[in-house]
């Protein structure tokens, strides 16, 4: 089936040649995965990205998927003896689900229906005769010969004869793609709120009385509703016109010859074919469509929000204090190295109640010093703030900088299994600052231990598909975690788990052979680990460094595989590898050109440059520091029109929240983010970002606020 998916994509793409799209799909089939094809197959490819390779991969599956049914299908209707030539050749050149199951319907086994049972009484004749619609035929004479057995009456007759119509119209291709264009053009969705539901589901009151066009419904509002109907607040209907379908209908099946009298029976049979099967189905066909599409939309923007976070600059080769704040039971204060390791913990209480300011800061003083700490990460959770500007009065030792740090999912992570094999002996309390201050040293490698739908930078993901949610965020994690590179001998199970070719068993492999052999001091000794074979070391062997290796290029993205031609070019160039990779120049010199072969073109050798003028060089920005206003405490500390320093912290389809440095976000809806259009809020922030906004609005009651970033300079 490769061939012919190679077509198909080839022709949706419309950007690629068929040549690289079969390749992408070869590579595939044989257990490549997606980063590894986007870096190191370019040549096979025509130096397809990520996304491409990604968007192949999906349609591929889908594919697969539809040639499932359609086998399913033909299958089905050839055990009927009813598969003809045509029937088979119109299933195998259908791409289209919803149109495949159109052509499936009428073949389609069927249970205790009306129709159904009206077969069973021998009334099928009779529904052929009224449809056949003579001018002079009368439906009560037709019936009477079927008055027979458990047909009691011509008015039952014709009442079993009518169910079989109804079905036929329901089953009609054409019809059905009247009606369901109809919908796609004209459908709007409408919400209402159950009665006496009104208070328990305020949460949903912008939807209490609400109808707008499908065509025109955003995926998140599209979402809220269904979400408030699935809790039990909301009545959500998608419905067009039903009398002037019906009429369109009844045109298409009624014949102007036919008699007055059978006239009026197909029409009742069309009507109800159409109100009680065809226009149910219709509608939740298009409902299903419409979350599928909402689904996509959000799981979009909950993956991309995902990689911002991922992505964030970690802070370095750094000391870090966390601080996992608190009132009532004191703020938890852990020390880490450079790696994280834990150093130290302790409690100290300069919040609400206990206010030990003095205590506190004595005992943060001690821990900086003793510990030569350079950073410190507070939660901005419960008591974050007071933390913080506690922080900043505090006079240290050292010269420290404060960082307020998200806590979403920590709790989550003190909690897990992974937490409890890396801190057996620690509470809870001490789990959950590490990871606090783990993030600030390496967000990816630390928020990789938690389930991303725990990171809280999304928007109705616990709406949308589970099964696809998961599947995008797992690429997403394993796609920033191979972009990024891992230091094969400190990165935890979890983290080698996502690069490419590993997987979990694998990747507690490696950790084991480097807790019993000690750290590897090349890529070749990844092959002494257990159940690592040539492919899976193919796969994951560029993905992975070794800081101070005794190979240089160890140390970079270049693949074991072009290692020997990496020395060719440097002994060319009079050199060796360790002494090209720091002279910009002389890499600068080498003529491409002069390597180019069958294997190995230029976008490679292009890469093999870029690598070895920045080895060991993380792709992500340095982490920024944002100094709130510290006059604004709470959401009455603000006035209409105040220019304020902010973080984005979540972006969604409709704005962007905005941390202020109080307990509430402040939102900046899509239309005040630029004074030009834009598609997407990802197109003027991301998140992390320190923003200048002013307050349009305040609504103290419902802790509202609403930001604008025109006209004020960033």
């Amino acid at each position: 089936m490769v061939n012919v998916h190679a077509n198909i994509i080839t022709k949706e793409l419309g950007t690629h040649l068929r040549k690289h799209v079969a390749a992408c799909l070869h590579l595939l089939d044989e257990g490549a995965t997606v980063p590894f094809i986007a870096r190191y197959r370019k040549e096979a490819t025509g130096a397809m990205d990520e996304v491409v390779v990604r968007s192949i991969q999906m349609r591929h599956e889908a594919l697969a998927e539809l040639d499932k049914r359609k086998e399913y299908i033909k299958d089905v209707i050839r055990e009927r003896g009813e598969l003809t030539a045509e029937m088979e050749a119109r299933i195998d050149e259908t791409l289209d689900s919803v149109a495949l199951e159109d052509l499936y319907l009428p073949y389609k086994p069927k249970r205790n229906t009306r129709a159904q049972a009206a077969r069973a009484l021998g009334l099928e004749p009779l529904a052929k005769m009224l449809m056949s619609q003579s001018a002079t035929a009368d439906p009560e004479s037709m019936a009477a010969r079927y008055v027979k057995g458990d047909v009691a009456s011509v008015k039952e007759a014709i009442a079993g004869a009518s169910d079989i119509i109804a079905e036929w119209v329901n089953e009609s291709e054409k019809a059905r793609n009247i009606v369901r264009a109809r919908f796609q053009r004209s459908a709007v969705i409408a919400s209402k709120v159950i009665a006496g539901k009104e208070a328990e589901g305020s949460t949903y009151q912008n939807y209490f009385s609400f109808s707008e066009p499908l065509r025109t419904c955003n995926s998140h509002r599209y979402l809220a509703m269904r979400r408030g109907e699935e809790e039990g607040f909301l009545k959500v209907s998608i419905g067009i016109d039903d009398e002037e379908m019906t009429d369109r209908l009844i045109r298409m099946f009624v014949r102007s010859s036919a008699s007055h009298e059978v006239a009026q029976v197909v029409k009742a049979a069309v009507k109800d074919g159409y109100k009680r099967l065809m226009r149910p189905s219709i509608e939740t066909e298009v409902a299903a469509a419409t979350k599928e599409k909402s689904d996509v939309a959000a799981i979009q923007m909950f993956a991309d929000n995902v990689r911002q976070l991922l992505m964030a600059a970690p802070l370095g080769k750094k000391r870090v204090m966390a601080i996992d704040p608190g009132y009532r039971t004191g703020c938890k204060v852990v020390a880490l190295d450079e790696q994280g390791n834990l150093l130290e913990h302790d409690v100290v209480y300069p919040t609400p109640p206990a206010n030990d300011f003095v205590g506190a800061a004595d005992t943060l003083c001690y821990i900086v010093n003793r510990h030569r700490i350079d950073a410190i990460a507070v939660g901005n959770g419960t008591a974050g703030r007071e933390t913080e500007r506690f922080l900043r009065d505090v006079v240290f030792p050292r010269k420290v900088q404060v960082y307020m740090v998200s806590e979403q999912g920590a709790s989550i992570y003190s909690a897990s299994e992974v937490a409890r094999e890396e801190f057996p002996n620690e509470d809870v309390t001490v789990r959950g600052a590490v990871s606090i201050g783990r993030r600030l040293l390496d967000p990816l490698a630390e928020l990789v231990k938690i389930d991303p739908k725990s990171i809280g930078v999304g928007q109705y993901q616990h709406a949308v598909n589970q099964a696809r949610l998961k599947e995008s965020l797992d690429y997403v994690v394993g796609s920033c975690v191979n972009s990024v590179g891992v230091n094969v001998n400190t990165a935890s199970r979890q983290l080698l788990s996502y690069v490419s070719g590993i997987g979990p068993t694998l990747a507690g492999n490696i950790v084991n052979y480097r807790k019993e052999n000690g750290p590897f001091s090349t890529r070749g000794e990844l092959l002494n680990v257990p159940r690592m074979g040539e492919k899976a070391f193919q796969l994951c062997a560029g993905f992975l460094r070794i800081p101070g290796g005794k190979n240089p290029l160890d140390n970079t993205g270049v693949h074991p595989e072009r290692y020997a031609l990496v020395e060719r070019m440097a002994a060319d160039a009079g050199s060796d590898v360790a002494t090209i990779s720091r002279n910009r120049a002389q890499l600068h010199n080498i003529e491409l050109d002069k390597y180019v072969s069958k294997e190995v073109g230029l976008p490679t050798l292009t890469d093999i440059i870029l690598e070895l003028e920045k080895p060991g060089l993380d792709p992500r920005e340095k982490e920024e520091e944002t100094v709130f206003d510290d006059s604004i405490r709470k959401i009455d500390d603000l006035h209409l029109g105040q220019e304020l320093s902010g973080k984005v912290n979540n972006i969604t389809a409709f704005g962007v929240f905005v941390d202020l440095g109080m307990k509430e976000n402040g939102l900046i809806h899509i239309s005040q983010l630029s004074d030009r259009f834009i598609s997407s809020a990802a197109e003027v922030v991301r998140i992390g970002q320190t923003v200048r906004v002013k307050v349009l609005d305040i609504d103290v009651q419902r802790g509202r606020i609403a930001l604008t970033m025109k006209g004020v300079a960033q």
